[in-house]
């Protein structure tokens, strides 16, 4: 049986991606410190035996005993709202905890993929972003702690592949959605679900004209996993290219949720917030063979259950 170890395992992708690498006969080693991350999202894989968890932070030595063939890197504050409040610990889990993660996976002679994001290309001038674009990101501005954060990451990592040999993946994930977002987490998707189902105002900043490019989590569970499974050691772009505006999003969670109170309210647009998000996902079909499968109609209906059920 091979083993895995996913760092941010209580957040939301984490939490997904310990189901798929149990389901695939793999023993599973979370690892949280729960600084955004709950354990109401793996508490159903305790009983498991295949099934380990390691309340730690990161940025401190990891170890781990035994034999390790693979690690996803997956622990990071990842919404606005969590970096601007925790910009130290957002800057040291991608420096860091990067750096522990792999230099275990160094000594474990493991197979390391780390989680980049879509904010290394920061806001845009190219549309839409393929990896090739370098970016065009405010180191000092709020968002910089996470943008750069990543952007070493990144680099580090060829670091470690091209100076020690590491096997290395990098993902850049783009908007992903799905249960187990929090409700609070200062996202478009979860902020629009909750106010919709309060009977609240929906806040869009600016005129909603900016666009974003929504994934459904299992599509994306599907691409980290091929591309961990691959040959390919520069960063692939994991996204849906299926491109809205976040005014006409609002619109669309208003008719979703059918609450006649719910309407959308302006607020001023944020410092440095991107204007466009839209993957160009050609290198992801090319190498992996993988494009998104779930419609964003069909995601936003089981999303929905599951915020109806958490939002009080």
């Amino acid at each position: 049986m091979k083993t895995v170890l996913i760092t941010g395992a209580a957040g939301f992708l984490g939490s997904h991606l310990c189901d798929r690498f149990l389901a695939e006969g793999f023993h599973v080693i979370g690892m949280d410190n729960l600084l955004t991350g709950s354990l109401d999202n793996i508490q159903h894989l305790f009983p498991k035996k295949e099934f380990e968890y390691y309340h730690h932070d990161v940025t401190k030595f990891v170890h781990v005993p035994g034999e390790l063939d693979y690690i996803l890197h997956f622990a990071s504050p990842a919404s606005p709202i969590d970096y601007l409040k925790m910009p130290i610990q957002t800057l040291k889990v991608g420096a860091l905890g990067t750096h522990n993660l792999l230099g275990l996976a160094k000594a474990k002679q493991a197979r390391i993929l780390v989680a980049s994001t879509s904010e290394v290309y920061g806001d845009p001038l190219t549309h839409p972003q393929k990896e090739d674009y370098w970016g065009n990101v405010n180191p000092v501005g709020p968002r910089g702690v996470y943008d750069e954060a990543k952007r070493f990451l990144e680099a580090i990592t060829m670091a470690y592949h091209n100076f020690h040999g590491v096997e290395t993946r990098i993902v850049r994930i783009f908007n992903t959605y799905g249960p187990r977002m929090r409700v609070n987490d200062g996202r478009a998707l979860p902020a629009f679900f909750s106010q919709a189902i309060r009977g609240e105002g929906l806040t869009v900043f600016g005129d909603g004209s900016q666009t974003r490019s929504f994934c459904y989590v299992d599509d994306l569970v599907e691409g980290i996993y091929r591309l961990l499974m691959s040959d390919h050691h520069l960063p692939v772009n994991i996204g849906n290219p299926d491109e809205i505006s976040i005014k006409e999003f609002a619109e669309e969670i208003l008719a979703i949720v059918g609450n006649p109170e719910a309407t959308i309210t302006y607020k001023e647009l944020p410092k440095d917030d991107p204007k466009v998000r839209q993957p160009d996902i050609t290198k992801a079909r090319n190498l992996l063979g993988w494009e998104p499968k779930i419609s964003r109609k069909d995601g936003l209906k089981v999303t929905l259950d599951y915020f109806k059920e958490v939002v009080g």
